[in-house]
This record gives C-alpha cells, sequence and structure tokens, in this order.
C-alpha cells in the first residue's frame, strides 16, 4: 500500500505522520515550489492537541506556543461577561495551544522529512487531476511556475488536502462555483506588547453589529525581549470582499473606525492595532457541505473536504482528526475503497454540522445575544442581562458539535 497526499499544509503533513506511525508509506506533493512559514496565529484545541501527542510531535509544538488557560468574553465597553478555563486549566487532560500558523506548519515539515525522508516531501508539483482503475489511482501535475507537465505518479490511493481551491473536489463538482461569504470581513494582523490579562487568556470581545475582536498570545518572550507576540482578528459585516488572497495586505483605515473608542483598562486595541508588524484581509469565506467525498481510491480531507467560517479554532483542528480517522480506516479495512467510504461515513455529517453551526452560532454566540439585549449600552451587571446557565448552554452546545466537551473528549478512546 502506498498514499499519496496532494497538499503538504497542516492537515496533508499531519496525515503524512498519522500514516507513517501506521507504516504505511506516504509521499506528499505541494504546490508551491518552497514551503514558507506563512499565515499568522492559530489555536489548536485539546481534541488536536490530544492527537498531535499520540503523534510524537506535541512537545516540540509545545516549545514554540503559548498555553491558554482562559477564554475570556468581553463587550465593546471592555465590560466582562465570563471567564472560562481552557485546556489543562479546565480538567482536560490535554493542552490548548496557540501557536503561529506558518511556525506550526514547519514543524510539521520538519518532522515529516526527519520522519519519512526529504525525499518523500516533494514541492513544486501542482496537481492537475487525478484518475484511477481497479489496479489503482494516478495524479498528474504541472510546474506551478511554467505550467509545464512533470508527468503522472500512480499511488494506491490518493488523498487531497490541497485546501478551498482543491483540484480533486473541483473535478468532482466542477459546477460548485466560488466559495460563499459570510457578509464578514476579517483583518488579522501580530503586535509585539506588553502580557494583557493573564498572559495566558484567549479573548472574543463585542459584537458583529460593533465590530468583534479576538485576541490571543502566540509566542512569548520575542527575541528575548520580554514582550509577547498577540495575535489579533477584526471582524466586520461588510457587504463587499475582496477575492480571498491569505497574503493580501490590509489597510488599517479600512476598519479602525470600528474600534477607535475601544481603550480597555487591560488592553488599548487601537493602540494594538496601530503597531501591528503586518495586517492582512481576507474575507470569512466557507463552502456548502458536498453530498460526497470518496469517488473510489480519491477522498478529500481539510478544508478540501469541508472548508468552514474560522469560528471556535476547528478548520485546522477538524483537518488532524481528519488525518486520524482516516488512518484507521486505512488499518481497519481490508480493501481501500472500502476504508475511505467508512472514513467518509464517519466524518462528513460530523463536519458539515461544524459548517452549518459556525455560520449561526460560534462559541461566542452569547455575545450577540447580549448585545440585543443590552442594545450594545453598557450593563451594571450581567446577570441581569443572562444567567450563568444561559451563558453555559449555549457555549456547551458548541463544544459537544465540534467534539472537544470536556467530560466526553477525556473518556473517549484514542482515535487510532
Amino acid at each position: 500500500m502506498e498514499v499519496l497526499i496532494v497538499g503538504g499544509g497542516i492537515g496533508g503533513l499531519t496525515l503524512a505522520l498519522s500514516l507513517h506511525q501506521a507504516n504505511i508509506p506516504v509521499r506528499v506533493y505541494e504546490s508551491v515550489p518552497e514551503i514558507k512559514p506563512l499565515g499568522v496565529g492559530i489555536n489548536l484545541l485539546p481534541h488536536a492537541t490530544r492527537e498531535f501527542e499520540a503523534l510524537g510531535v506535541l512537545d516540540r509544538l509545545a516549545e514554540e506556543a503559548v498555553e491558554n488557560t482562559e477564554m475570556c468574553f468581553y463587550n465593546q465597553h471592555g465590560q466582562e461577561i465570563l471567564v472560562e478555563p481552557r485546556g489543562l486549566a479546565a480538567g482536560y487532560k490535554w493542552p490548548q495551544l496557540s501557536i503561529h500558523r506558518g511556525r506550526l506548519q514547519m514543524i510539521l515539515l520538519e518532522i515529516a522529512k526527519e520522519r519519512l525522508g526529504a525525499e518523500r516531501i516533494i514541492t513544486g508539483h501542482h496537481c492537475r487531476y487525478a484518475d484511477q482503475n481497479r489496479d489503482g489511482a494516478t495524479a498528474y501535475f504541472d510546474d506551478p511556475v511554467t505550467g509545464d507537465s512533470l508527468g503522472a505518479v500512480a499511488a494506491d490511493v490518493v488523498i487531497a488536502a490541497d485546501g478551498i481551491k482543491s483540484t480533486l473536489r473541483r473535478q468532482n463538482f466542477p459546477s460548485e462555483g466560488p466559495p460563499r461569504y459570510s457578509g464578514i470581513n476579517m483583518w488579522r494582523g501580530v503586535t509585539r506588547t506588553e502580557k494583557f490579562l493573564s498572559g495566558h487568556s484567549m479573548v472574543l470581545a463585542g459584537s458583529l453589529r460593533t465590530g468583534k475582536f479576538v485576541i490571543y498570545p502566540i509566542v512569548d518572550n520575542v527575541d528575548g525581549s520580554g514582550q509577547t507576540l498577540i495575535n489579533w482578528i477584526a471582524e466586520i459585516e461588510t457587504d463587499d470582499y475582496l477575492t480571498e488572497d491569505w497574503n493580501r495586505e490590509g489597510r488599517i483605515e479600512d476598519f479602525i473606525d470600528s474600534f477607535a473608542d475601544w481603550h480597555f483598562d487591560w488592553l488599548d486595541v487601537p493602540d494594538l492595532i496601530h503597531n501591528a508588524d503586518a495586517i492582512y484581509e481576507f474575507p470569512m469565506i466557507d463552502r456548502e457541505p458536498i453530498k460526497q467525498w470518496t469517488y473510489g481510491r480519491t477522498t478529500l480531507l481539510g478544508d478540501a473536504a469541508h472548508p468552514m467560517l474560522p469560528r471556535g479554532s476547528n478548520g485546522a483542528c477538524q483537518a488532524v482528526l481528519d488525518a486520524r480517522v482516516l488512518t484507521k480506516c486505512l488499518l481497519d479495512n481490508d480493501s481501500f475503497q472500502e476504508a475511505l467510504k467508512v472514513y467518509e461515513a464517519e466524518r462528513l455529517p460530523a463536519t458539515a454540522e461544524i459548517v452549518r453551526m459556525n455560520r449561526s452560532s460560534g462559541p461566542d454566540i452569547f455575545l450577540t445575544e447580549i448585545d440585543n439585549r443590552t442594545g450594545g449600552e453598557e450593563f451594571d451587571n450581567i446577570n441581569d442581562v443572562i444567567s450563568p446557565e444561559e451563558i453555559k448552554e449555549l457555549a456547551d452546545a458548541y463544544k459537544i458539535t465540534a467534539g472537544f466537551q470536556k467530560d466526553r473528549l477525556n473518556k473517549r478512546l484514542p482515535l487510532v
């Protein structure tokens, strides 16, 4: 058995490490000529860090991450609504980590080269399409720069982990059209500054009506300076948006007005924005869940299978779960085709539910509810606006759907 993975992102590299651990030969083909540490911050919830621990990579990730110990919710006036322990501090058996997305990918790449051999991670190969017969599957590649054909590569199975613009997904669903825009645009950045709150806090503040701000540290003691690298995301309802490009530079003047008065006693948000190392603009987009991922010896994984709105820190986490479940299915089933069908039967409905839930009720849905009840004004006592029981019910519903409710996760058997 040999598996060919199209895409060397977080999902593809995690799958490669998982298959290698299971003694299944694997090769990864990535489109870009050189994999670079791009992006900003990413949050890894305990259901993902559990799998990274099982793969023997968690310690390497933790060395360059910040452990989140609490999730804090505030309104646009800086008033505290809820402080909820997270990760080990909440009683999970695994931590919640925040890390630079590019660094996460590079660590996975370094470990994959160490374990698989660098020759099995092939860059500069853009997958044009794949076909198959009774004996195997074949992927056809072009040079992403020149467009010249690089020939065909045969394997027993081809897994598409090539993101929201997946070639195999488009091959099987040619009329799907562009991604679905949510009506919300994001500006993302990282800023070197002093620690805020506990120094290990993740904050969600505001609402979609007023503008929402997400903040968390991703690097402690940057370059020995004692400062922290803070990842932040500004979300604003916007009618128009530019075509998705993770590397498009954003302009402060396009969004700063929504946050100009956010001067809290624990953080000055306009100052954080103005002092950013870089700012990127990206629309909040997803795709409608499709009816089928698997066609014979090919299937989809990660954003190629279930691109979702970036709420609740679940895009990369669900790709990690995909990788582990797919590995188990390949180990437990007699035929490749049956393994991929079982994988799809488990993961497609589960991720489709998260895709739909993220559109209307992420983990911070109660922020919008509170904003509606208060009319955006300050409150005297949050318990007069919403009860702790109601907040808990809304928050727990998301954790259950996404697969990281504490008691269920702690008691669940390993995926592999």
